[in-house]
């Protein structure tokens, strides 16, 4: 709970410092005098937005400190120590600071440690609550009724359970929905690729060198020239018994033999023709055998000339070298195969997609099952606050609808509305169509009393939201702020002296003017002192001794009938 509020130049406050305890403390004073400005102090510690406006005239900065009692505030005291701010020399206590500078700039401290705003929010919500003074119109937004439900039935986890569930089956959707496009936009490459590799793959492109057919293709073609040639130097050398080279040397080979013994220093000429005639019978048999190996194939060539025409024909669709035709159908084959697992991706994201919104769907199911069942609690208790809070006949009904066939939302598939029948005989409406703006005033603080026992949060502010009520009415919804005050700290900023007598505190905001300067102070009230606030709020000009006798005696039936 909020044990102390320090303020430091906060607009018309120059200094303020209050102690604050536990039960129900009221908050009085005119019209005007600045009872709003304690929520604004507590709005700006808990991390609402801040600007130099808030400055008091004529200071450098604002400053708001807030201490709070953490022995009924587990929650907070859980996110501090997650979030190592938890003090270790004072683990009970929670340091609020705040700063605001005339650039408009603002400065927030857990603990003397510096923090975001939405660090500070995120503590806030486990430490105060403010019901503003326009609630009751919130209470008309399918939003906030959704809200109120869900945090009756205590639905946090399984709202944050969906949602996680939402979010991945979004994306898994939408990863699918880029792939599919992808896929659209690639299926025409595919198809070409595929159809690419067929017809280099039926022209058995892999078999075919084409170095080496265009080498047998240059055979063939000239085989017969070849063998022509080829045996007329065959002749030549060998064949020819009289004018063959073979011969010739045969003959030479002779003669020098006949020199060398006729004269010395011809030897090494007979051993040199010897070894030309070897040379020359090698050549001949060499060709010799390479002509007999030679034998013209027309079919052989025309094939030849077939396949040739098709490498070169495909080298020019492709746009590349006959002999490269290879490594182009390999390249073919390894951009489908990357192109390949997306229809596998596809298959993967199409059976996670249906398995999410499965989950998502079991677990949207079980929401609607919670909230149907506290829904008929909640509007059993609620009809019966709003019949003491003068709607006799009044009757409040919760209506949740499950839409099977929308679409998934991250807060569930339910539709939820608040209807109610101020008169008998007639079926529960929409708020907006039925309730005045009294009644609506009094269903939202019925709402909020019946759900206050779910709620975790230690301190809980309601600024005015008993106006447009009065008479016996608002002594009920006094009783019961104080009833609810028990085991728990309520402020209550109010203008109605029913309300004002039951609390366990009071504070007084007034407006006094020092220096030509318009000051608003708070002061806790006295017994006595507190006597003369209620006569003030009994009204009239004069305050009559018989005024300040009705506000005592209102004073001890309060005190005497809560105990």
């Amino acid at each position: 709970m909020l044990s102390n509020l320090r303020i430091n130049d906060l607009a018309v406050v120059e200094k303020l410092d209050l102690d604050f305890e536990q039960g129900l403390t009221v908050l009085t004073g005119e019209t005007g005098a600045g009872k709003s400005i304690l929520l604004t102090a507590l709005a700006l510690a808990s991390g609402e937005r801040a600007d130099a406006g808030f400055i008091r005239t004529g200071a450098a900065r604002s400053e708001i400190e807030l201490e709070c009692l953490l022995l009924d505030a587990l929650p907070a005291r859980m996110w501090l120590d997650e979030n190592d701010l938890l003090d270790p020399d004072n683990p009970e206590i929670c340091l609020i600071r705040r700063s605001v500078s005339q650039d408009g700039r603002s400065r927030a401290f857990v603990n003397g440690r510096s923090v975001t705003l939405q660090s500070l929010q995120a503590l806030s919500t486990h430490l105060i609550e403010i019901h503003g003074q326009h609630a009751h119109l919130r209470l008309l937004q399918a939003q906030e009724q959704q809200r109120l439900l869900d945090e009756y039935c205590g639905n946090q986890s399984l709202l944050k359970q969906l949602a996680s569930l939402h979010q991945r089956w979004q994306a898994a959707q939408r990863e699918l929905e880029r792939l599919l496009r992808a896929l659209q936009e690639s299926g025409a490459r595919v198809s070409l690729l595929r159809h690419q590799i067929e017809e280099l793959e039926q022209h058995e492109i892999e078999s075919l060198d084409y170095d080496l057919l265009s080498a047998e293709h240059a055979l063939q073609a000239n085989v017969e020239k070849i063998l022509m040639v080829g045996q007329e130097q065959l002749d030549a050398l060998y064949d020819d018994d009289t004018h063959s080279a073979s011969a010739l040397l045969v003959r030479g080979g002779q003669a020098l033999r006949e020199l060398a013994q006729l004269a010395a220093g011809f030897e090494e000429t007979v051993g040199l023709i010897d070894e030309a005639q070897i040379a020359v019978k090698e050549v001949g048999h060499t060709l010799a055998r390479l002509l007999e190996k030679l034998d013209a194939d027309p079919a052989r060539l025309s094939w030849l000339d077939e396949k040739l025409g098709v490498l070169h024909r495909l080298a020019r669709k492709y746009q590349t070298q006959p002999q490269a035709l290879r490594e182009q159908l390999a390249e073919f084959r390894q951009e489908l195969q990357a192109l390949a697992p997306g229809d596998e991706k596809q298959a993967e994201l199409e059976a996670l997609t249906v398995r999410l919104l499965s989950e998502y769907q079991a677990t949207a199911a079980k929401l609607t099952a919670r909230r149907t069942d506290g829904a008929r609690r909640l509007s059993k208790t609620i009809s019966g606050f709003i019949r003491e809070l003068g709607m006799p006949q009044g009757q409040f009904v919760i209506q949740v609808q499950a839409e099977a066939d929308a679409a998934p939302k991250a807060s569930g598939c339910d539709t939820i509305e608040f209807l109610v029948s101020a008169n008998p005989g007639l079926p529960p409406r929409p708020l907006a169509k039925v309730a005045s703006g009294g009644e609506l005033s009094r269903i939202s603080l019925a709402i909020q009393v019946a759900a206050i026992d779910v709620k975790t949060t230690p301190t809980l502010i309601f600024d005015e939201v008993d106006s447009g009520i009065g008479g016996g009415v608002a002594e009920i919804v006094g009783q019961k702020l104080r009833a609810l005050a028990a085991g728990r700290q309520i402020f209550c900023v109010t203008h109605l002296h029913q309300v004002a007598v039951q609390g366990h505190h009071h504070l007084r905001v007034e407006k006094k003017t020092r220096s030509g300067q318009t000051q608003t102070q708070v002061k806790k009230l006295t017994e006595k002192e507190r006597v003369d606030e209620i006569a003030r709020m009994l009204g009239g000009v004069k305050i009559t001794a018989q005024t300040l006798a009705h506000a005592e005696e209102m004073l001890t039936v309060a005190a005497e009938g809560n105990g």
